[in-house]
């Protein structure tokens, strides 16, 4: 693997892997939505959201016949079918088709908060929301306004961002 990255050493076998992954250090998203703004390091995961704008729905449930642009949502609506929501939260009965959504669901009567900010000690109840936080550190802006090119870390500043253009 000749090729390291001079910010954390992590090596790689290519060229374009390598740039691929400084993308995380630069925050740079190269991928922009037209529709929508949202801006990708990758141009697959760009392809990927674009599904959501474009109503293309190849998964279709045979049960229902409702459809998704991603298989893993058809995977999750399916058990819906088989069996409907067989998780309950024990404080307040709300139930759950995933194990794994209770369990996230059980920190907002717990205050558990399990994710923790290497950097800054912050602490959260989602790693999807230590995730975002982290853009806090790594200045990475993922949201791109497709009119004037201004990047954002949140998708919120970028839609509050757009209403200067729409004149709102």
């Amino acid at each position: 693997r000749p090729y390291e990255c001079p910010q954390c050493g992590k090596a790689f076998s290519q060229t374009s892997h390598l740039t691929q992954h400084q993308r995380i250090h630069s925050g740079e998203t190269p991928y922009a939505c037209l529709a929508c703004g949202k801006a990708f390091r990758h141009s697959s995961s760009l392809v990927r959201h674009q599904r959501i704008h474009t109503a293309e729905k190849s998964f279709r449930c045979s049960e229902c016949g409702k459809a998704f642009s991603h298989g893993s949502n058809l995977s999750q609506h399916r058990k819906i079918h088989a069996g409907g929501r067989p998780y309950a939260c024990a404080q307040c009965g709300r139930r759950f088709c995933r194990n794994s959504h209770l369990i996230q669901h059980e920190r907002t009567h717990t205050g558990e908060k399990p994710y923790t900010c290497a950097l800054c000690g912050a602490a959260f109840s989602q790693g999807s929301s230590l995730f975002k936080h982290q853009r806090v550190h790594t200045g990475e802006k993922p949201f791109a306004c497709a009119q004037c090119g201004r990047a954002f870390s949140h998708s919120s500043n970028l839609t509050q961002h757009q209403l200067l253009h729409t004149g709102e």
